[in-house]
């Protein structure tokens, strides 16, 4: 890691005491002020209890026993968490992630990281995040369902459509948002759509939602493309991961001109150099919920399954990693510099390490951070929420539309950010900065609370 500002030490140093074993929340909160050196010096003012020390500690940390019985009627225990990080700027907002590795540490760093995701839109919504070491794989609809009942039943309480709006996130989509809305609507009698976001369509939902996270660090990229006189056409593409945020993420490239010639999941990855038939792909994901091995077999000799070593071995002239936090290394980072590629920018929330940004930045290739190229998600969960508070529906075409004049909008403010704090083109410093600085000065407007 590089040396923090003198002034920034201290309050990294509280981050560390205060948040002991919580790696990935002192990887977001170190990234964070790593960049802020040049923002302090000019305003002091941010620099003290009154901002920063505020900032990194959470509104509100709440833990909570999931007991729920499962299908051979045994008696299961998770647990459950809602970080509601900081609502300076409005209700909080984020993900709900179920997975086996969910604890505070990880829930908190997507949390301080919504934070300033959420402010890079332009939209009136805070930060926070949610979550249960719950695992859905190899679980029955009825299991989901009683475990979605019983986190909803503690979590009602703490979340309302003007207090803490949560989404969906890994291991939960469409179906566990349905069963989390209807019990809360159960539980408080209120038809209350802007509660949650990622619902069906017939019953609250936005067009262009499922989508919006792929699409967004899509447009995103293009935008960096454009300032460089440059299009996808005929650019290779990688992209990590196969779930929703990659296959829309794939979608996008295709549609734009590009040619994604590999994607993965847990067991390997996938080489088709002709590019990826994303229909097949999507019936195997999405709808016999298979693994990606599968697509090499009913490709035949079109496409090759590789289950050792990391996608990032395939050259590219892109790279999207979209699956998980620490999934690109520094020397993936290097591999994919020495075959060739110029452009990455992260789908998922921090999918490269700090060593993988040092190599890249070094390395002369683009970096995009997830803060600015995965914000579509949030944006048009913003959007959803807008469309419940006004009882209105938008069309798939409006919606987009609107996806991608934020998604190019949060590129150029990046740009101009960072080019008045003396880094031009660097997209790391842009975002961090120009995410914090709106928070920071509302929060100063707010006072000490």
């Amino acid at each position: 890691m590089a040396v923090l500002d003198e002034k920034l030490h201290d309050i990294y140093d509280e981050v560390l005491k205060r948040n002991p074993g919580e790696t990935e929340f002192h990887q977001a909160a170190y990234e964070i002020l790593d960049s802020l050196g040049p923002v302090v010096a000019k305003h002091p003012e941010y620099a003290d209890g009154a901002v920063l020390r505020r900032l990194c500690e959470p509104e509100r940390q709440i833990i909570f026993r999931v007991p729920w019985v499962d299908d051979a009627g045994r008696v299961q225990i998770n647990r459950g968490f809602r970080v509601e990080f900081n609502s300076a700027l409005g209700p909080f907002k984020g993900g709900i992630r179920f997975h086996p590795s969910v604890y505070l540490g990880i829930v908190k760093f997507l949390g301080f990281e919504q934070i300033f995701k959420n402010s890079l839109t332009g939209m009136p919504i805070g930060g926070g995040k949610g979550g249960s070491d719950f695992d859905p794989k190899g679980r029955s609809d009825a299991e989901v369902m009683r475990f979605c009942q019983a986190f909803m039943t503690e979590l009602y309480r703490h979340i309302g459509e003007y207090t803490d709006v949560p989404a969906g996130d890994i291991g939960v989509g469409g179906r566990e948002i349905g069963y989390l809305f209807g019990q809360y609507k159960r539980i408080t009698n209120r038809y209350e759509s802007g509660v949650l976001t990622g619902k069906g369509l017939t019953w609250g939902g936005s067009q262009v939602r499922p989508e919006a996270t792929g699409y967004g660090t899509v447009f995103f990229v293009n935008e960096i493309l454009h300032s460089r006189g440059e299009n996808f056409d005929g650019k290779k593409v990688v992209v990590s991961g196969s779930g929703n945020v990659a296959i829309y993420a794939i979608e996008k490239v295709q549609q734009l001109g590009g040619i994604v010639v590999a994607c993965s999941d847990s067991g390997g990855y996938i080489v088709d150099d002709k590019g990826i038939d994303l229909a097949l792909l999507k019936d195997i994901k999405e709808t016999r919920r298979e693994r990606v091995s599968q697509y090499a077999t009913e490709r035949g000799g079109a496409a090759r399954f590789v289950e050792s070593g990391t996608v990032w071995e395939v050259p590219c002239d892109i790279a999207l990693p979209c699956a998980t936090q620490n999934e690109l290394n520094g020397n993936d980072a290097a591999l994919l510099a020495k075959n060739g590629c110029r452009v990455v920018a992260e789908g998922a929330n921090m999918p490269c390490t700090p060593a993988a940004v040092k190599t890249l930045t070094e390395a002369g290739v683009v970096f995009a951070p997830g803060k600015a190229a995965n914000a579509g998600g949030v944006a048009t969960s913003a959007l959803e929420m807008q469309q419940n508070a006004s009882r209105d529906s938008w069309t798939f075409e409006h919606t987009e539309e609107r996806l991608a004049d934020i998604m190019r909008s949060i590129h150029d403010r990046c740009l101009t950010t960072a080019d008045a704090y003396d880094s031009p083109g660097n997209y790391v410093a842009g975002a961090n900065i120009e995410g914090f600085t709106r928070v920071a000065d509302a929060m100063l407007a707010l006072g000490i609370i």
